[in-house]
């Protein structure tokens, strides 16, 4: 019986401290919340006071959707201060408590300024793994005049800095800042906001993951024929591992027809230089393309982008490199020779072709003998032919007379002499 009482003693004991734990500790405390940097928020409590000495606390915090249960009396996180920011915090007695004190929420005070008037379409590219770039377009009701400045920050900095390397595409306004891979991890987050230098404007925040990425255009180091085959080698834009990149070629004869290759990935080992001797080679890449003509004009270009092995694929290719050719180029007399003849031989065709039809009708459709007419050209035929036998014998009979009056004229000065 004795021992019976102590079990009963101990179980009532655990089942004591097990309801003490399940109860409802106080909310936390002296819940604080500052701002560093351009988007680091700390959020700071105390322990709620008059826990009971059973309870070991716990605090769960809500962002949103993203919920984290810890042991720490704060949270930081990185988020862009577009809008009001509220982080909801409750303290519980054990990890997967169901009886959690009542939430105890603090928020950010969103950014001063019409809405309208901040910057859109802000977004950051990281520059061939050298430099970022970043562009927006005005606001709505910012005034016209206004001078938009870019603070970034990122961990290895100690303070924000102003970007001074301002640009204009378009109707897009950027700056550009150096930001080297080796003072950078690829996790590495870019805190931004554009503002004014008259404070006019809403800020506008931007918090840019390494992961939008655009590569420099290849260069085209070597092309020619092998066999039957185009030979196209390029280099790699700098600051990329070798597999880090995906390659386009596109190829374009003269007929013209446009062909896109596959994307390639494999080193070229087939031209061999100096330059290409190990330690000394940058990291090469190739393409070949079959049946093709060496009578034929081919210009070839080169782009690439981020692969997905390294990079979140976001599809942001390179520009085109600088074409190169190679071929037979036709020659254009030729071909304005035969423009010219064109012209000419449909008209003498045409020309050929209707007198053919002429003589076609008149062969298979004669014309009808008018008995009139013939009998009329008869008539006017034979008063023709009196007439002109008329008019010579008066032309004949006055020539003779003149003759005559000569011979006598002569023979009288004769007589007289």
């Amino acid at each position: 019986m004795e021992g019976l009482a102590i079990l009963c003693l101990l179980w009532g004991a655990a089942a004591a401290t097990e309801i003490a734990a399940e109860a409802h500790p106080p909310p936390v405390t002296n819940f604080s919340i500052s701002v560093k940097n351009l988007c680091t928020i700390y959020w700071q409590w105390s322990p709620p006071e008059g826990v009971n000495a059973t309870c070991k606390l716990w605090y769960d915090s809500h962002l949103g959707e993203e919920k984290v249960i810890s042991l720490k009396t704060f949270r930081i996180e990185e988020v862009a201060l577009n809008e009001r920011i509220c982080l909801q915090v409750r303290s519980q007695c054990s990890v997967s408590s169901t009886h959690p004190s009542d939430a105890v929420e603090m928020c950010t005070v969103p950014p001063e300024g019409d809405p309208e008037s901040a910057v859109t379409r802000l977004q950051c590219i990281w520059y061939n793994l050298r430099q970022m770039n970043c562009t927006w377009l005005p606001g709505k009701k910012a005034p016209p005049d206004t001078n938009y400045t870019l603070y970034y920050w990122y961990s290895p900095l100690e303070k924000s800095l102003q970007c001074t390397n301002y640009y204009t595409e378009g109707e897009l306004i950027g700056c550009s800042f150096d930001l080297l891979k080796g003072k950078v991890s690829g996790s590495e987050k870019i805190q931004i906001m554009v503002t004014d230098t008259a404070g006019t404007i809403r800020p506008s925040y931007n918090i840019t993951f390494l992961n939008s990425v655009k590569p420099e255009h290849p260069v085209i180091t070597a092309l020619s024929f092998q066999n039957d085959s185009l030979y196209v080698e390029w280099e790699s834009p700098e600051n990329f591992e070798s597999n880090c990149l995906v390659y386009q070629v596109e190829v374009t004869d003269n007929k013209p027809e446009l062909y896109r290759a596959e994307e390639s990935k494999n080193k070229c080992h087939i031209s061999q230089t100096p330059q290409d001797l190990p330690g000394n080679s940058k990291d090469k890449k190739c393409f070949v393309k079959g049946d093709v003509d060496r009578d034929t004009l081919y210009t070839v270009r080169v782009r690439a982008k981020a692969s997905k092995y390294c990079f979140e694929d976001k599809n942001l290719w390179s520009a085109w490199s600088p074409e190169k050719s190679i071929g037979q180029k036709p020659d254009p007399t030729f071909y304005t020779v035969t423009l010219l003849s064109i012209p000419v031989a449909i008209s003498i065709s045409t020309l050929l072709l209707l007198l053919y039809l002429k003589r076609l009708k008149i062969i298979i459709f004669p014309p009808i003998p008018d008995p009139g007419k013939i009998f009329k050209e008869m008539f006017a035929d034979q008063n023709d032919d009196t007439l002109h036998w008329k008019k010579y014998d008066i032309y004949e009979k006055q020539i003779k007379e003149e003759t005559d009056s000569v011979v006598l004229v002569e023979n009288l000065k004769k007589t007289s002499q």
